[in-house]
């Protein structure tokens, strides 16, 4: 019996200083960034209460995002995708 591979998406990838300084030392799976993602994003209140889709970034997620504006939850992670490697 063979052992069955975990896909691309499951195998850990590098991550950049900055993704780091919000989700930890890396490398780490593209699932368990976005999970610890949204530790943080619920744990600062960052997610607008009135637009629930919408994230308002702290100081480390603006750079991140490379905007202090509030972003679709949808797009945050083609913005995080720059910092993995």
């Amino acid at each position: 019996m063979t052992k069955k591979q975990n896909s691309k998406f499951m195998q850990p990838v590098k991550l950049s200083t900055e993704l780091e300084a919000v989700v930890g030392k890396g490398p780490m799976p593209r699932t368990e960034v976005t999970k610890k993602l949204w530790v943080d994003i619920k744990a600062n209140g960052l997610q607008d209460k009135v637009q629930k889709r919408n994230i308002n970034p702290d100081e480390k997620l603006a750079v991140l995002f490379a905007s202090k504006k509030s972003i679709d939850m949808f797009k945050m992670t083609s913005l995080v995708s720059k910092h993995i490697g």
